[in-house]
């Protein structure tokens, strides 16, 4: 399969700090605009609870699970311990505003 770059939002819609579930070719998919700047995508669903990390707490290069409160990173998909797990991490390129993911 070949990877494709596929524009999901505008960074202008994408505030700091909330993420967003945006749907890819039938896979939900959580993106974050961090305060750094920095843009992450990992899968959308906690591997424990199911719960939705678009809505969870970022806080710097993590995401709360918002049911269980379990830490997720947004940079490798790696739930922290003493919890496991982990969630697929998406390729994110901002390009003239608007923010694609490598699909």
């Amino acid at each position: 399969m070949i990877a494709t770059k596929i524009k999901v939002i505008d960074l202008k819609d994408l505030p700091k700090l909330i993420g967003k579930e945006v749907e890819i070719n039938g896979v939900s998919i959580a993106i974050f605009h961090l305060s750094n700047g920095d843009v992450r995508a990992i899968g959308s669903r906690c591997p424990h609870t199911n719960g939705p990390l678009a809505e969870g707490i970022v806080s710097g290069e993590y995401v709360y699970c918002p049911l269980k409160d379990w830490r997720v990173s947004l940079i490798t998909g790696e739930v922290q311990p003493p919890d496991e797990g982990k969630v697929e991490v998406y390729e994110t390129e901002v390009i003239n505003g608007e923010v694609y993911i490598t699909f």
